[in-house]
């Protein structure tokens, strides 16, 4: 029961700070749902890098 607590609360503190950081990358917010999946953390992070990239290059 402790195990389920503690994937709860990482869970929410990782969907909270994406919900805000998303759309500044021009993704929708509601993707950050998806981050219960702990490798699609990893693919919303490899996203927001690349879409970094593109706009430093600006």
């Amino acid at each position: 029961m402790i195990e389920f607590l503690l994937w709860v609360a990482l869970t929410v503190a990782t969907i909270i700070p994406m919900l805000k950081l998303l759309p500044h990358f021009g993704v929708d917010a509601k993707w950050a749902l998806i981050c219960v999946f702990p490798i699609a953390v990893l693919v919303l992070l490899w996203v927001m890098a690349t879409k970094l990239q593109a706009m430093e290059k600006r």
